[in-house]
């Protein structure tokens, strides 16, 4: 099937960029011997754990330490995961991670022997190091501990434990941060395998498809005060976590804030509704296979509505895998005791007389009526608690467990995200100090195949052009249409990339890891590097590909100019017409605004 050049073509002024993350000159194997050993407590879901991982590997390397592997707190033995599994095998392939980082750092799976018991006796120091902690700080306040207890502990409940940006005489350590994300951190074999078979299900449909990851978390949108952009419980829910995010000092601001302010300023995410209508305006068919990623969308499916109106074929991970293909992958689980909800119990007669005849001298007031029936869907959601409480409960064994399980559809959703042929973040480079899984994916979309279909929308931006059609979005003119289209296109090539590097790379190193992890074709001229107002280099300046890669580029190149050429006739087709007319009559596709041009 043919594709439409505009819709799913690579960006060619990004082709010359090849992913290369090997060290350079004088890059030292780890001795045998080391200062101590490091073992870590990862607190957090799939974003903070994965950009938390790298940073313990990198600072472990910075110190000349051994690295024992970290736990992931969000799938120990408490929480009621199988058997099979330690915490951080429930989600990674150990061997791998070990044997792929054998000539950066020395791991192993746990602490000797004779220091476990020491450690059950909390004998050894432990620290809490920020995701802003400097190299030097590791340098003059843990490694003389560690020199001195040879053994010190890391608590990392902030998605990471090292500042994004180094400087660039440690350019090598951030070599490192890409090889442990993009090649000593793979899944264990069971996710990959089924990560793999989704996007062959998806393959299969004989034509390309695009993820979409909402962005829609609890705790991001009460960061950001978007609570007024929900309706009902959901707003109550934000505001409660929003208060006690501003009692642990989190958030410096008022609880109360103007939602829609928010939303005009870039900081609350892209509502579904508002990225069916972006990628309709794109020229996208409506029988475009869409995947929505993410493990949870807060909300609901219901705020999914309006863009399964727009297109047809929205898919996530329940539509594509079996029910015993996700059990399967979870493993055997102790069963948890039912916790099934009971009604109060009934009062007796003896009971009923008793307090008629405690209420009073006659002549009374008649009885008040019965109490309405409590229902069980009533008391079973997850949000029952809101309505009779004004503190949250603590999580239950079953909250617990099904926080683990979804650390393994965010792996599965991570997996086809960074396969699909386009990639659409409704929240990302969002400016507090987390990571976030859009970030993650446009990263190692970036490192792997910087050409691909990558938006990156300015959601400022965004506001600005919704602000326009707001009374009446499903039919806007034809300016608008082409002024959405040449943002798009444009977030997709280096003004993008440029936007991304000031905005998210000094929250998370792994959203843009360019250019100390890419080198340039020499056959492409070569970009001039573009510098920020610190002096630090926004895009260009990679170094020259080895001669090696150069030489399979071409290979690869002669390859594809041998394979059938694109049958530009089916361009047309894709942009169907019964699409088109819904948003406006007048369009001329070859008035479009395109990267490549």
């Amino acid at each position: 099937v043919g594709r439409n050049k505009r819709l799913w073509g690579a960006v060619r002024s990004l082709e010359s960029l090849q992913p290369y993350a090997n060290p350079r000159n004088g890059y030292s194997v780890p001795g045998k011997t080391s200062n101590g050993f490091i073992y870590a407590k990862i607190f957090g879901g799939f974003e903070k754990i994965r950009s938390s991982i790298c940073d313990l590997v990198t600072i472990s390397r910075l110190l000349n330490a051994t690295l024992v592997i970290p736990e992931i707190q969000e799938s120990t033995r408490s929480k009621g995961i199988s058997y099979k599994f330690k915490s951080f095998s429930y989600l990674y392939d150990e061997e791998q991670f070990i044997a792929s980082l054998k000539n950066d750092v020395n791991i192993i799976k746990s602490l000797p022997e004779y220091f476990k018991s020491a450690r059950r006796r909390s004998e050894f120091p432990t620290f809490k190091p920020k995701s802003s902690a400097s190299p030097n700080y590791y340098v003059k306040e843990i490694l003389p501990s560690l020199k001195k207890a040879k053994v010190v502990g890391l608590i990392i409940m902030d998605g990471g434990c090292l500042q994004p940006i180094l400087p660039p005489i440690l350019s090598e350590f951030q070599r490192l941060r890409c090889r442990v994300a993009f090649h000593a951190l793979q899944f264990r074999p069971e996710i990959q395998i089924l990560g793999l078979r989704m996007v062959e299900r998806l393959r299969a449909w004989g034509q390309p498809f695009l993820a979409y990851h909402p962005g829609l978390v609890r705790d991001t949108l009460a960061y950001h005060g978007c609570a007024e952009l929900f309706q009902d419980v959901h707003t109550e829910l934000i505001q409660y976590r929003r208060e006690q995010m501003i009692k642990q000092g989190i958030v410096n601001d008022e609880l109360s804030v103007e939602s829609h302010i928010r939303r005009e300023n870039g900081s609350c995410p892209l509502m579904p509704e508002e990225v069916g209508l972006l990628l309709r305006a794109m020229g996208y068919p409506s029988n475009t296979i869409i995947y929505v990623a993410g493990s949870q969308t807060f909300g609901g499916q219901r705020l999914l509505i309006p863009l399964r109106a727009i297109f047809a074929n929205v898919v996530d991970r329940t539509s594509l895998c079996s029910k015993t293909e996700l059990s399967d992958l979870v493993s055997p689980e102790t069963p948890l005791p039912p916790d099934v909800f009971k009604m109060p119990n009934p009062k007796s007669e003896e009971q009923l007389k008793e307090e008629w005849n405690r209420a009073g001298p006659r002549p009374r007031p008649l009885p008040p009526p019965p109490d309405r029936p409590v229902y069980q869907h009533e008391k079973e959601g997850w949000y029952a608690w809101i309505t009779e409480n004004d503190k949250e409960p603590n999580p239950s064994p079953m909250d617990l467990r099904m926080q683990a399980h979804r650390l393994l559809w965010d792996a599965l959703d991570y997996i086809v995200s960074v396969e699909a042929d386009a990639f659409f973040p409704g929240f990302h480079s969002d400016g507090s100090r987390w990571p976030d899984f859009s970030g993650l994916v446009i990263g190692q979309r970036l490192y792997e195949r910087a050409s691909s279909r990558t938006y990156r929308p300015d959601r400022k931006k965004i506001a600005e052009l919704f602000n326009v059609i707001r009374d009446d979005m499903y039919h806007p003119k034809r300016n608008w249409i082409l002024s959405a289209r040449e943002h798009l296109n444009r977030s997709l090539s280096e003004e993008g990339l440029i936007r991304q590097s000031l905005l998210s790379k000094p929250t998370s190193f792994l959203s843009h890891p360019i250019p100390e992890c890419s080198c340039r074709i020499s056959s492409v001229e070569i970009t001039k590097p573009i510098k920020g107002k610190d002096g630090r280099i926004l895009f260009g300046g990679e170094p020259e590909c080895p001669k090696w890669m150069q030489s399979a580029r071409a290979e690869k190149a002669r390859t594809n100019e041998t394979e059938p050429a694109e049958d530009e006739n089916d361009v047309p087709e894709q942009l169907e017409p019964d699409v088109i007319s819904s948003l406006t009559s007048l369009i001329d596709h070859d008035e479009e605004w395109d990267p490549n041009d």
